[in-house]
Order: structure tokens, then sequence, then C-alpha cells
């Protein structure tokens, strides 16, 4: 059914990103659609539904998007927050395995390009006062290599190049495509360190914003946004 209050999608829906999100828009007057391997519809309530959806199979974000549009209209704000990697000895990267790889490699690209995909037709169907935002949660390794995690390098530096593509692309039609990477203050990897509120406001902010700034949102809790690309 149709409804006046903005919609975002958050596919990826861990405790951590995923729930910070979805509590900060929410707090905004959003009407929030999860999308996660253990969503259960049990959990539906008139502003917030729950998708069960499994990453790997790129398909399912397709039908996600389609749940959203049935019952509660079509996602203005669309947060891609799945990432999966399998580590490889660091001195022997083509060992991985190739099913291992075309798994990750569709959670962190393939998945996250239909996705970006799906958000711009929808975009086009929004009114001009509409967010039209997209935001793929990233890390440094679209600019640093690790070489134990070969395959989610591989992921976040292809889906840095959509990403990039697209907020070129589509700026003038008001698309918005950021890739949000949480730096330390000196701009190194945070790898566990996760701040989950941190990215919620940076995304908040993102969506309110009315035009596209720098795409790849590299960020520092506290501060905000924060280029690294000279250091």
């Amino acid at each position: 059914m149709s409804t006046t209050s903005p919609i975002i999608l958050i596919l990826g829906a861990g405790p951590r990103i995923g729930l910070s999100v979805a509590k900060a828009f929410a707090a905004k007057g959003y009407k929030v659609a999860l999308a996660s391997r253990k969503a259960s519809e049990a959990n539906n309530t008139a502003n917030e539904i729950h998708i069960q959806s499994d990453l790997a199979d790129p398909v399912t974000v397709i039908d996600a998007f389609s749940q959203v549009k049935a019952s509660l209209g079509i996602p203005s704000v669309v947060v891609y927050n799945g990432s999966a990697v399998t580590p490889n000895p660091p001195n022997d990267p083509l060992s991985l395995q190739l099913d291992d790889f075309n798994r990750t490699f569709n959670i962190n690209t393939i998945s996250a390009f239909v996705a970006a995909q799906q958000a711009a037709i929808g975009f086009a169907q929004l009114p001009g006062s509409a967010a039209k935002t997209y935001i793929y949660t990233g890390n440094i390794m679209n600019t640093t290599t690790i070489p134990s995690l070969l395959d989610l390098g591989v992921g976040k530096a292809s889906t840095a190049h959509i990403i990039e593509s697209a907020a070129t692309a589509y700026k003038d039609r008001g698309y918005k495509f950021y890739y949000g990477d949480q730096r330390t203050a000196a701009g190194a990897a945070v790898y566990s360190a996760i701040d989950g509120d941190a990215h919620a406001k940076l995304y908040l902010e993102l969506a309110e914003g009315r035009t596209q700034g720098p795409w790849q949102q590299t960020f520092v809790p506290g501060t905000g946004y924060k280029d690294f690309s000279a250091a």
C-alpha cells in the first residue's frame, strides 16, 4: 500500500550498523524495511517489515524490493550493508576455492549492483523532493590490500567502482550514491571496531543532503566526513 512517509530499505540488517541505521531513520519518520537471512515476518509492524533474504543469491534482492513496494511503497533510501569474506593464506591468495570466491563476490558486489539497479528504477518513480539515496557500507579495502582477505578486497574495490560510476552518471537526476568507509582519526582501517551509531548519523546526513557529495565517504566517529585521499 502507498504511504506519505519516506521508506528506507536496509539489505543486510545486522545488529550493529543495520539496526543503528534503522533506529535513526525511524526516529526521522521513515518506515523501515529490514532484509536479512534470519528475518521473521512475525516481527512486522505497521511501520517496520522484516524480509528474509540471502544476499548470496542476487534474485532475493529483487524479491526484497518487490515486497517493500507491495507492503510500504518505493524506498527513497537504500542501504546495502551485506559483507562476506573467506580468509586465505596471505602467501597463497590464489588457493581460495572458486565456490567461496563466487559466494562472497555475490554478496559483496553482484547483489549490491542489483540493489543499486533496483533503487534507481524506484528513484525514477519518486517525486523530486524524495531523498533518492543509495549507500553501500564499504571499508578501506578499495584502496588498501590485505593479503589474507583477497575476496573481500576484490568485492569492495569492484563495488566502489560501481558507486563512483553511478554517482557521476545520475547526479543530474538527483540520485545520490555513496560508499561509506569508517576510519580511525589517522585514516587507518577500523577492522572490527565498527561504530553503528556513527554510520547511522552519517547515512542520515547523506540522505538529507540535496545534492551528491563525495562518493567515497570516509568518516571518523565524532568528526564525520574526512578526506584521506591525500594521506
